[in-house]
């Protein structure tokens, strides 16, 4: 049978010495291996394993849930928040009625770079939005995340040197497996007919877009913020308010 990969997380009751090493031979006796393990919350324990048969999860998973010292939480197949949780010790925070809105402060650059490459090594169509104020960090993270998953990048618009608006491309900048970047304010209030033109033709291409103040830039597109799949707000403090108006201000006077 092929070797699975399983997310196990458990929330410890009494953390007296030993218990890992308890729960370690018990994945030993059952044949599943250890990948990865880290503290991802308050008191409690996220594991990456892997076996080669899912019976031995099952008989796993009974065996925990008799155990009163632990709670069982999770024991599923890894999803990308599970495998940063386990990275980086703490989950990242999701919005509870908008599930793809994902919110991160300044001081967890390395983290959002992170789940932001793992976004990009996919293949295929991907539109994501990133909210925030200016020099907040929101481009530097969008082209250290390029990096990290060994893919190029293009700015169609951006003000992270000066202010660009592109209305062509290089051939090998026209590629599926770039990643395009696009300031929605920019683009809607400075840019040119060919400019447009360009941003909706890799609007149709099938790659990861990314796009700086979506909300601005849905107002004159026909997109809507539904068509993303990933929403992004960054903040140099999680009391910081996110003002468009104070943006679009800024960015009116390049």
């Amino acid at each position: 049978m092929e070797r699975k990969e399983w997310y196990l997380e458990y929330q410890i009751h009494e953390n007296r010495p030993g218990l890992l090493g308890e729960i370690a031979s018990l994945l030993g006796m059952l044949r599943i291996n250890i990948l990865t393990i880290n503290g991802v919350e308050h008191q409690r324990r996220g594991m990456l394993i892997v076996s080669q048969d899912d019976e031995a999860i099952e008989r796993l998973k009974f065996i925990l849930e008799t155990m009163d010292i632990i709670t069982l939480l999770k024991i599923r197949v890894p999803k990308l928040r599970d495998r940063l949780a386990v990275r980086h010790g703490r989950y990242i925070e999701r919005d509870e009625e908008e599930k793809k809105t994902f919110r991160f402060v300044r001081e967890e650059l390395g983290i959002l770079v992170d789940f932001m490459a793992e976004l990009f090594k996919k293949d295929g169509h991907r539109l994501i939005g990133i909210r925030g104020m200016p020099r907040v960090g929101k481009t530097e993270s969008v082209v250290a995340a390029s990096v990290c998953a060994n893919r190029k990048w293009s700015f169609l618009s951006s003000t992270m040197l000066k202010q660009t608006m592109r209305s062509q491309l290089a051939d090998d900048e026209m590629r599926e497996d770039n990643i395009y970047i696009i300031d929605g304010i920019v683009s809607t209030i400075r840019g040119s007919e060919k400019h447009q033109m360009l941003v909706s033709e890799m609007m149709r291409l099938p790659a990861t877009k990314v796009i700086e103040h979506p909300d601005i830039f849905v107002r004159t597109t026909e997109y809507t913020i539904d068509d993303f799949d990933y929403i992004i707000e960054l903040r140099s403090d999680e009391n910081q308010v996110i003002s468009y108006e104070a943006v679009e201000q800024n960015y009116s006077s390049f």
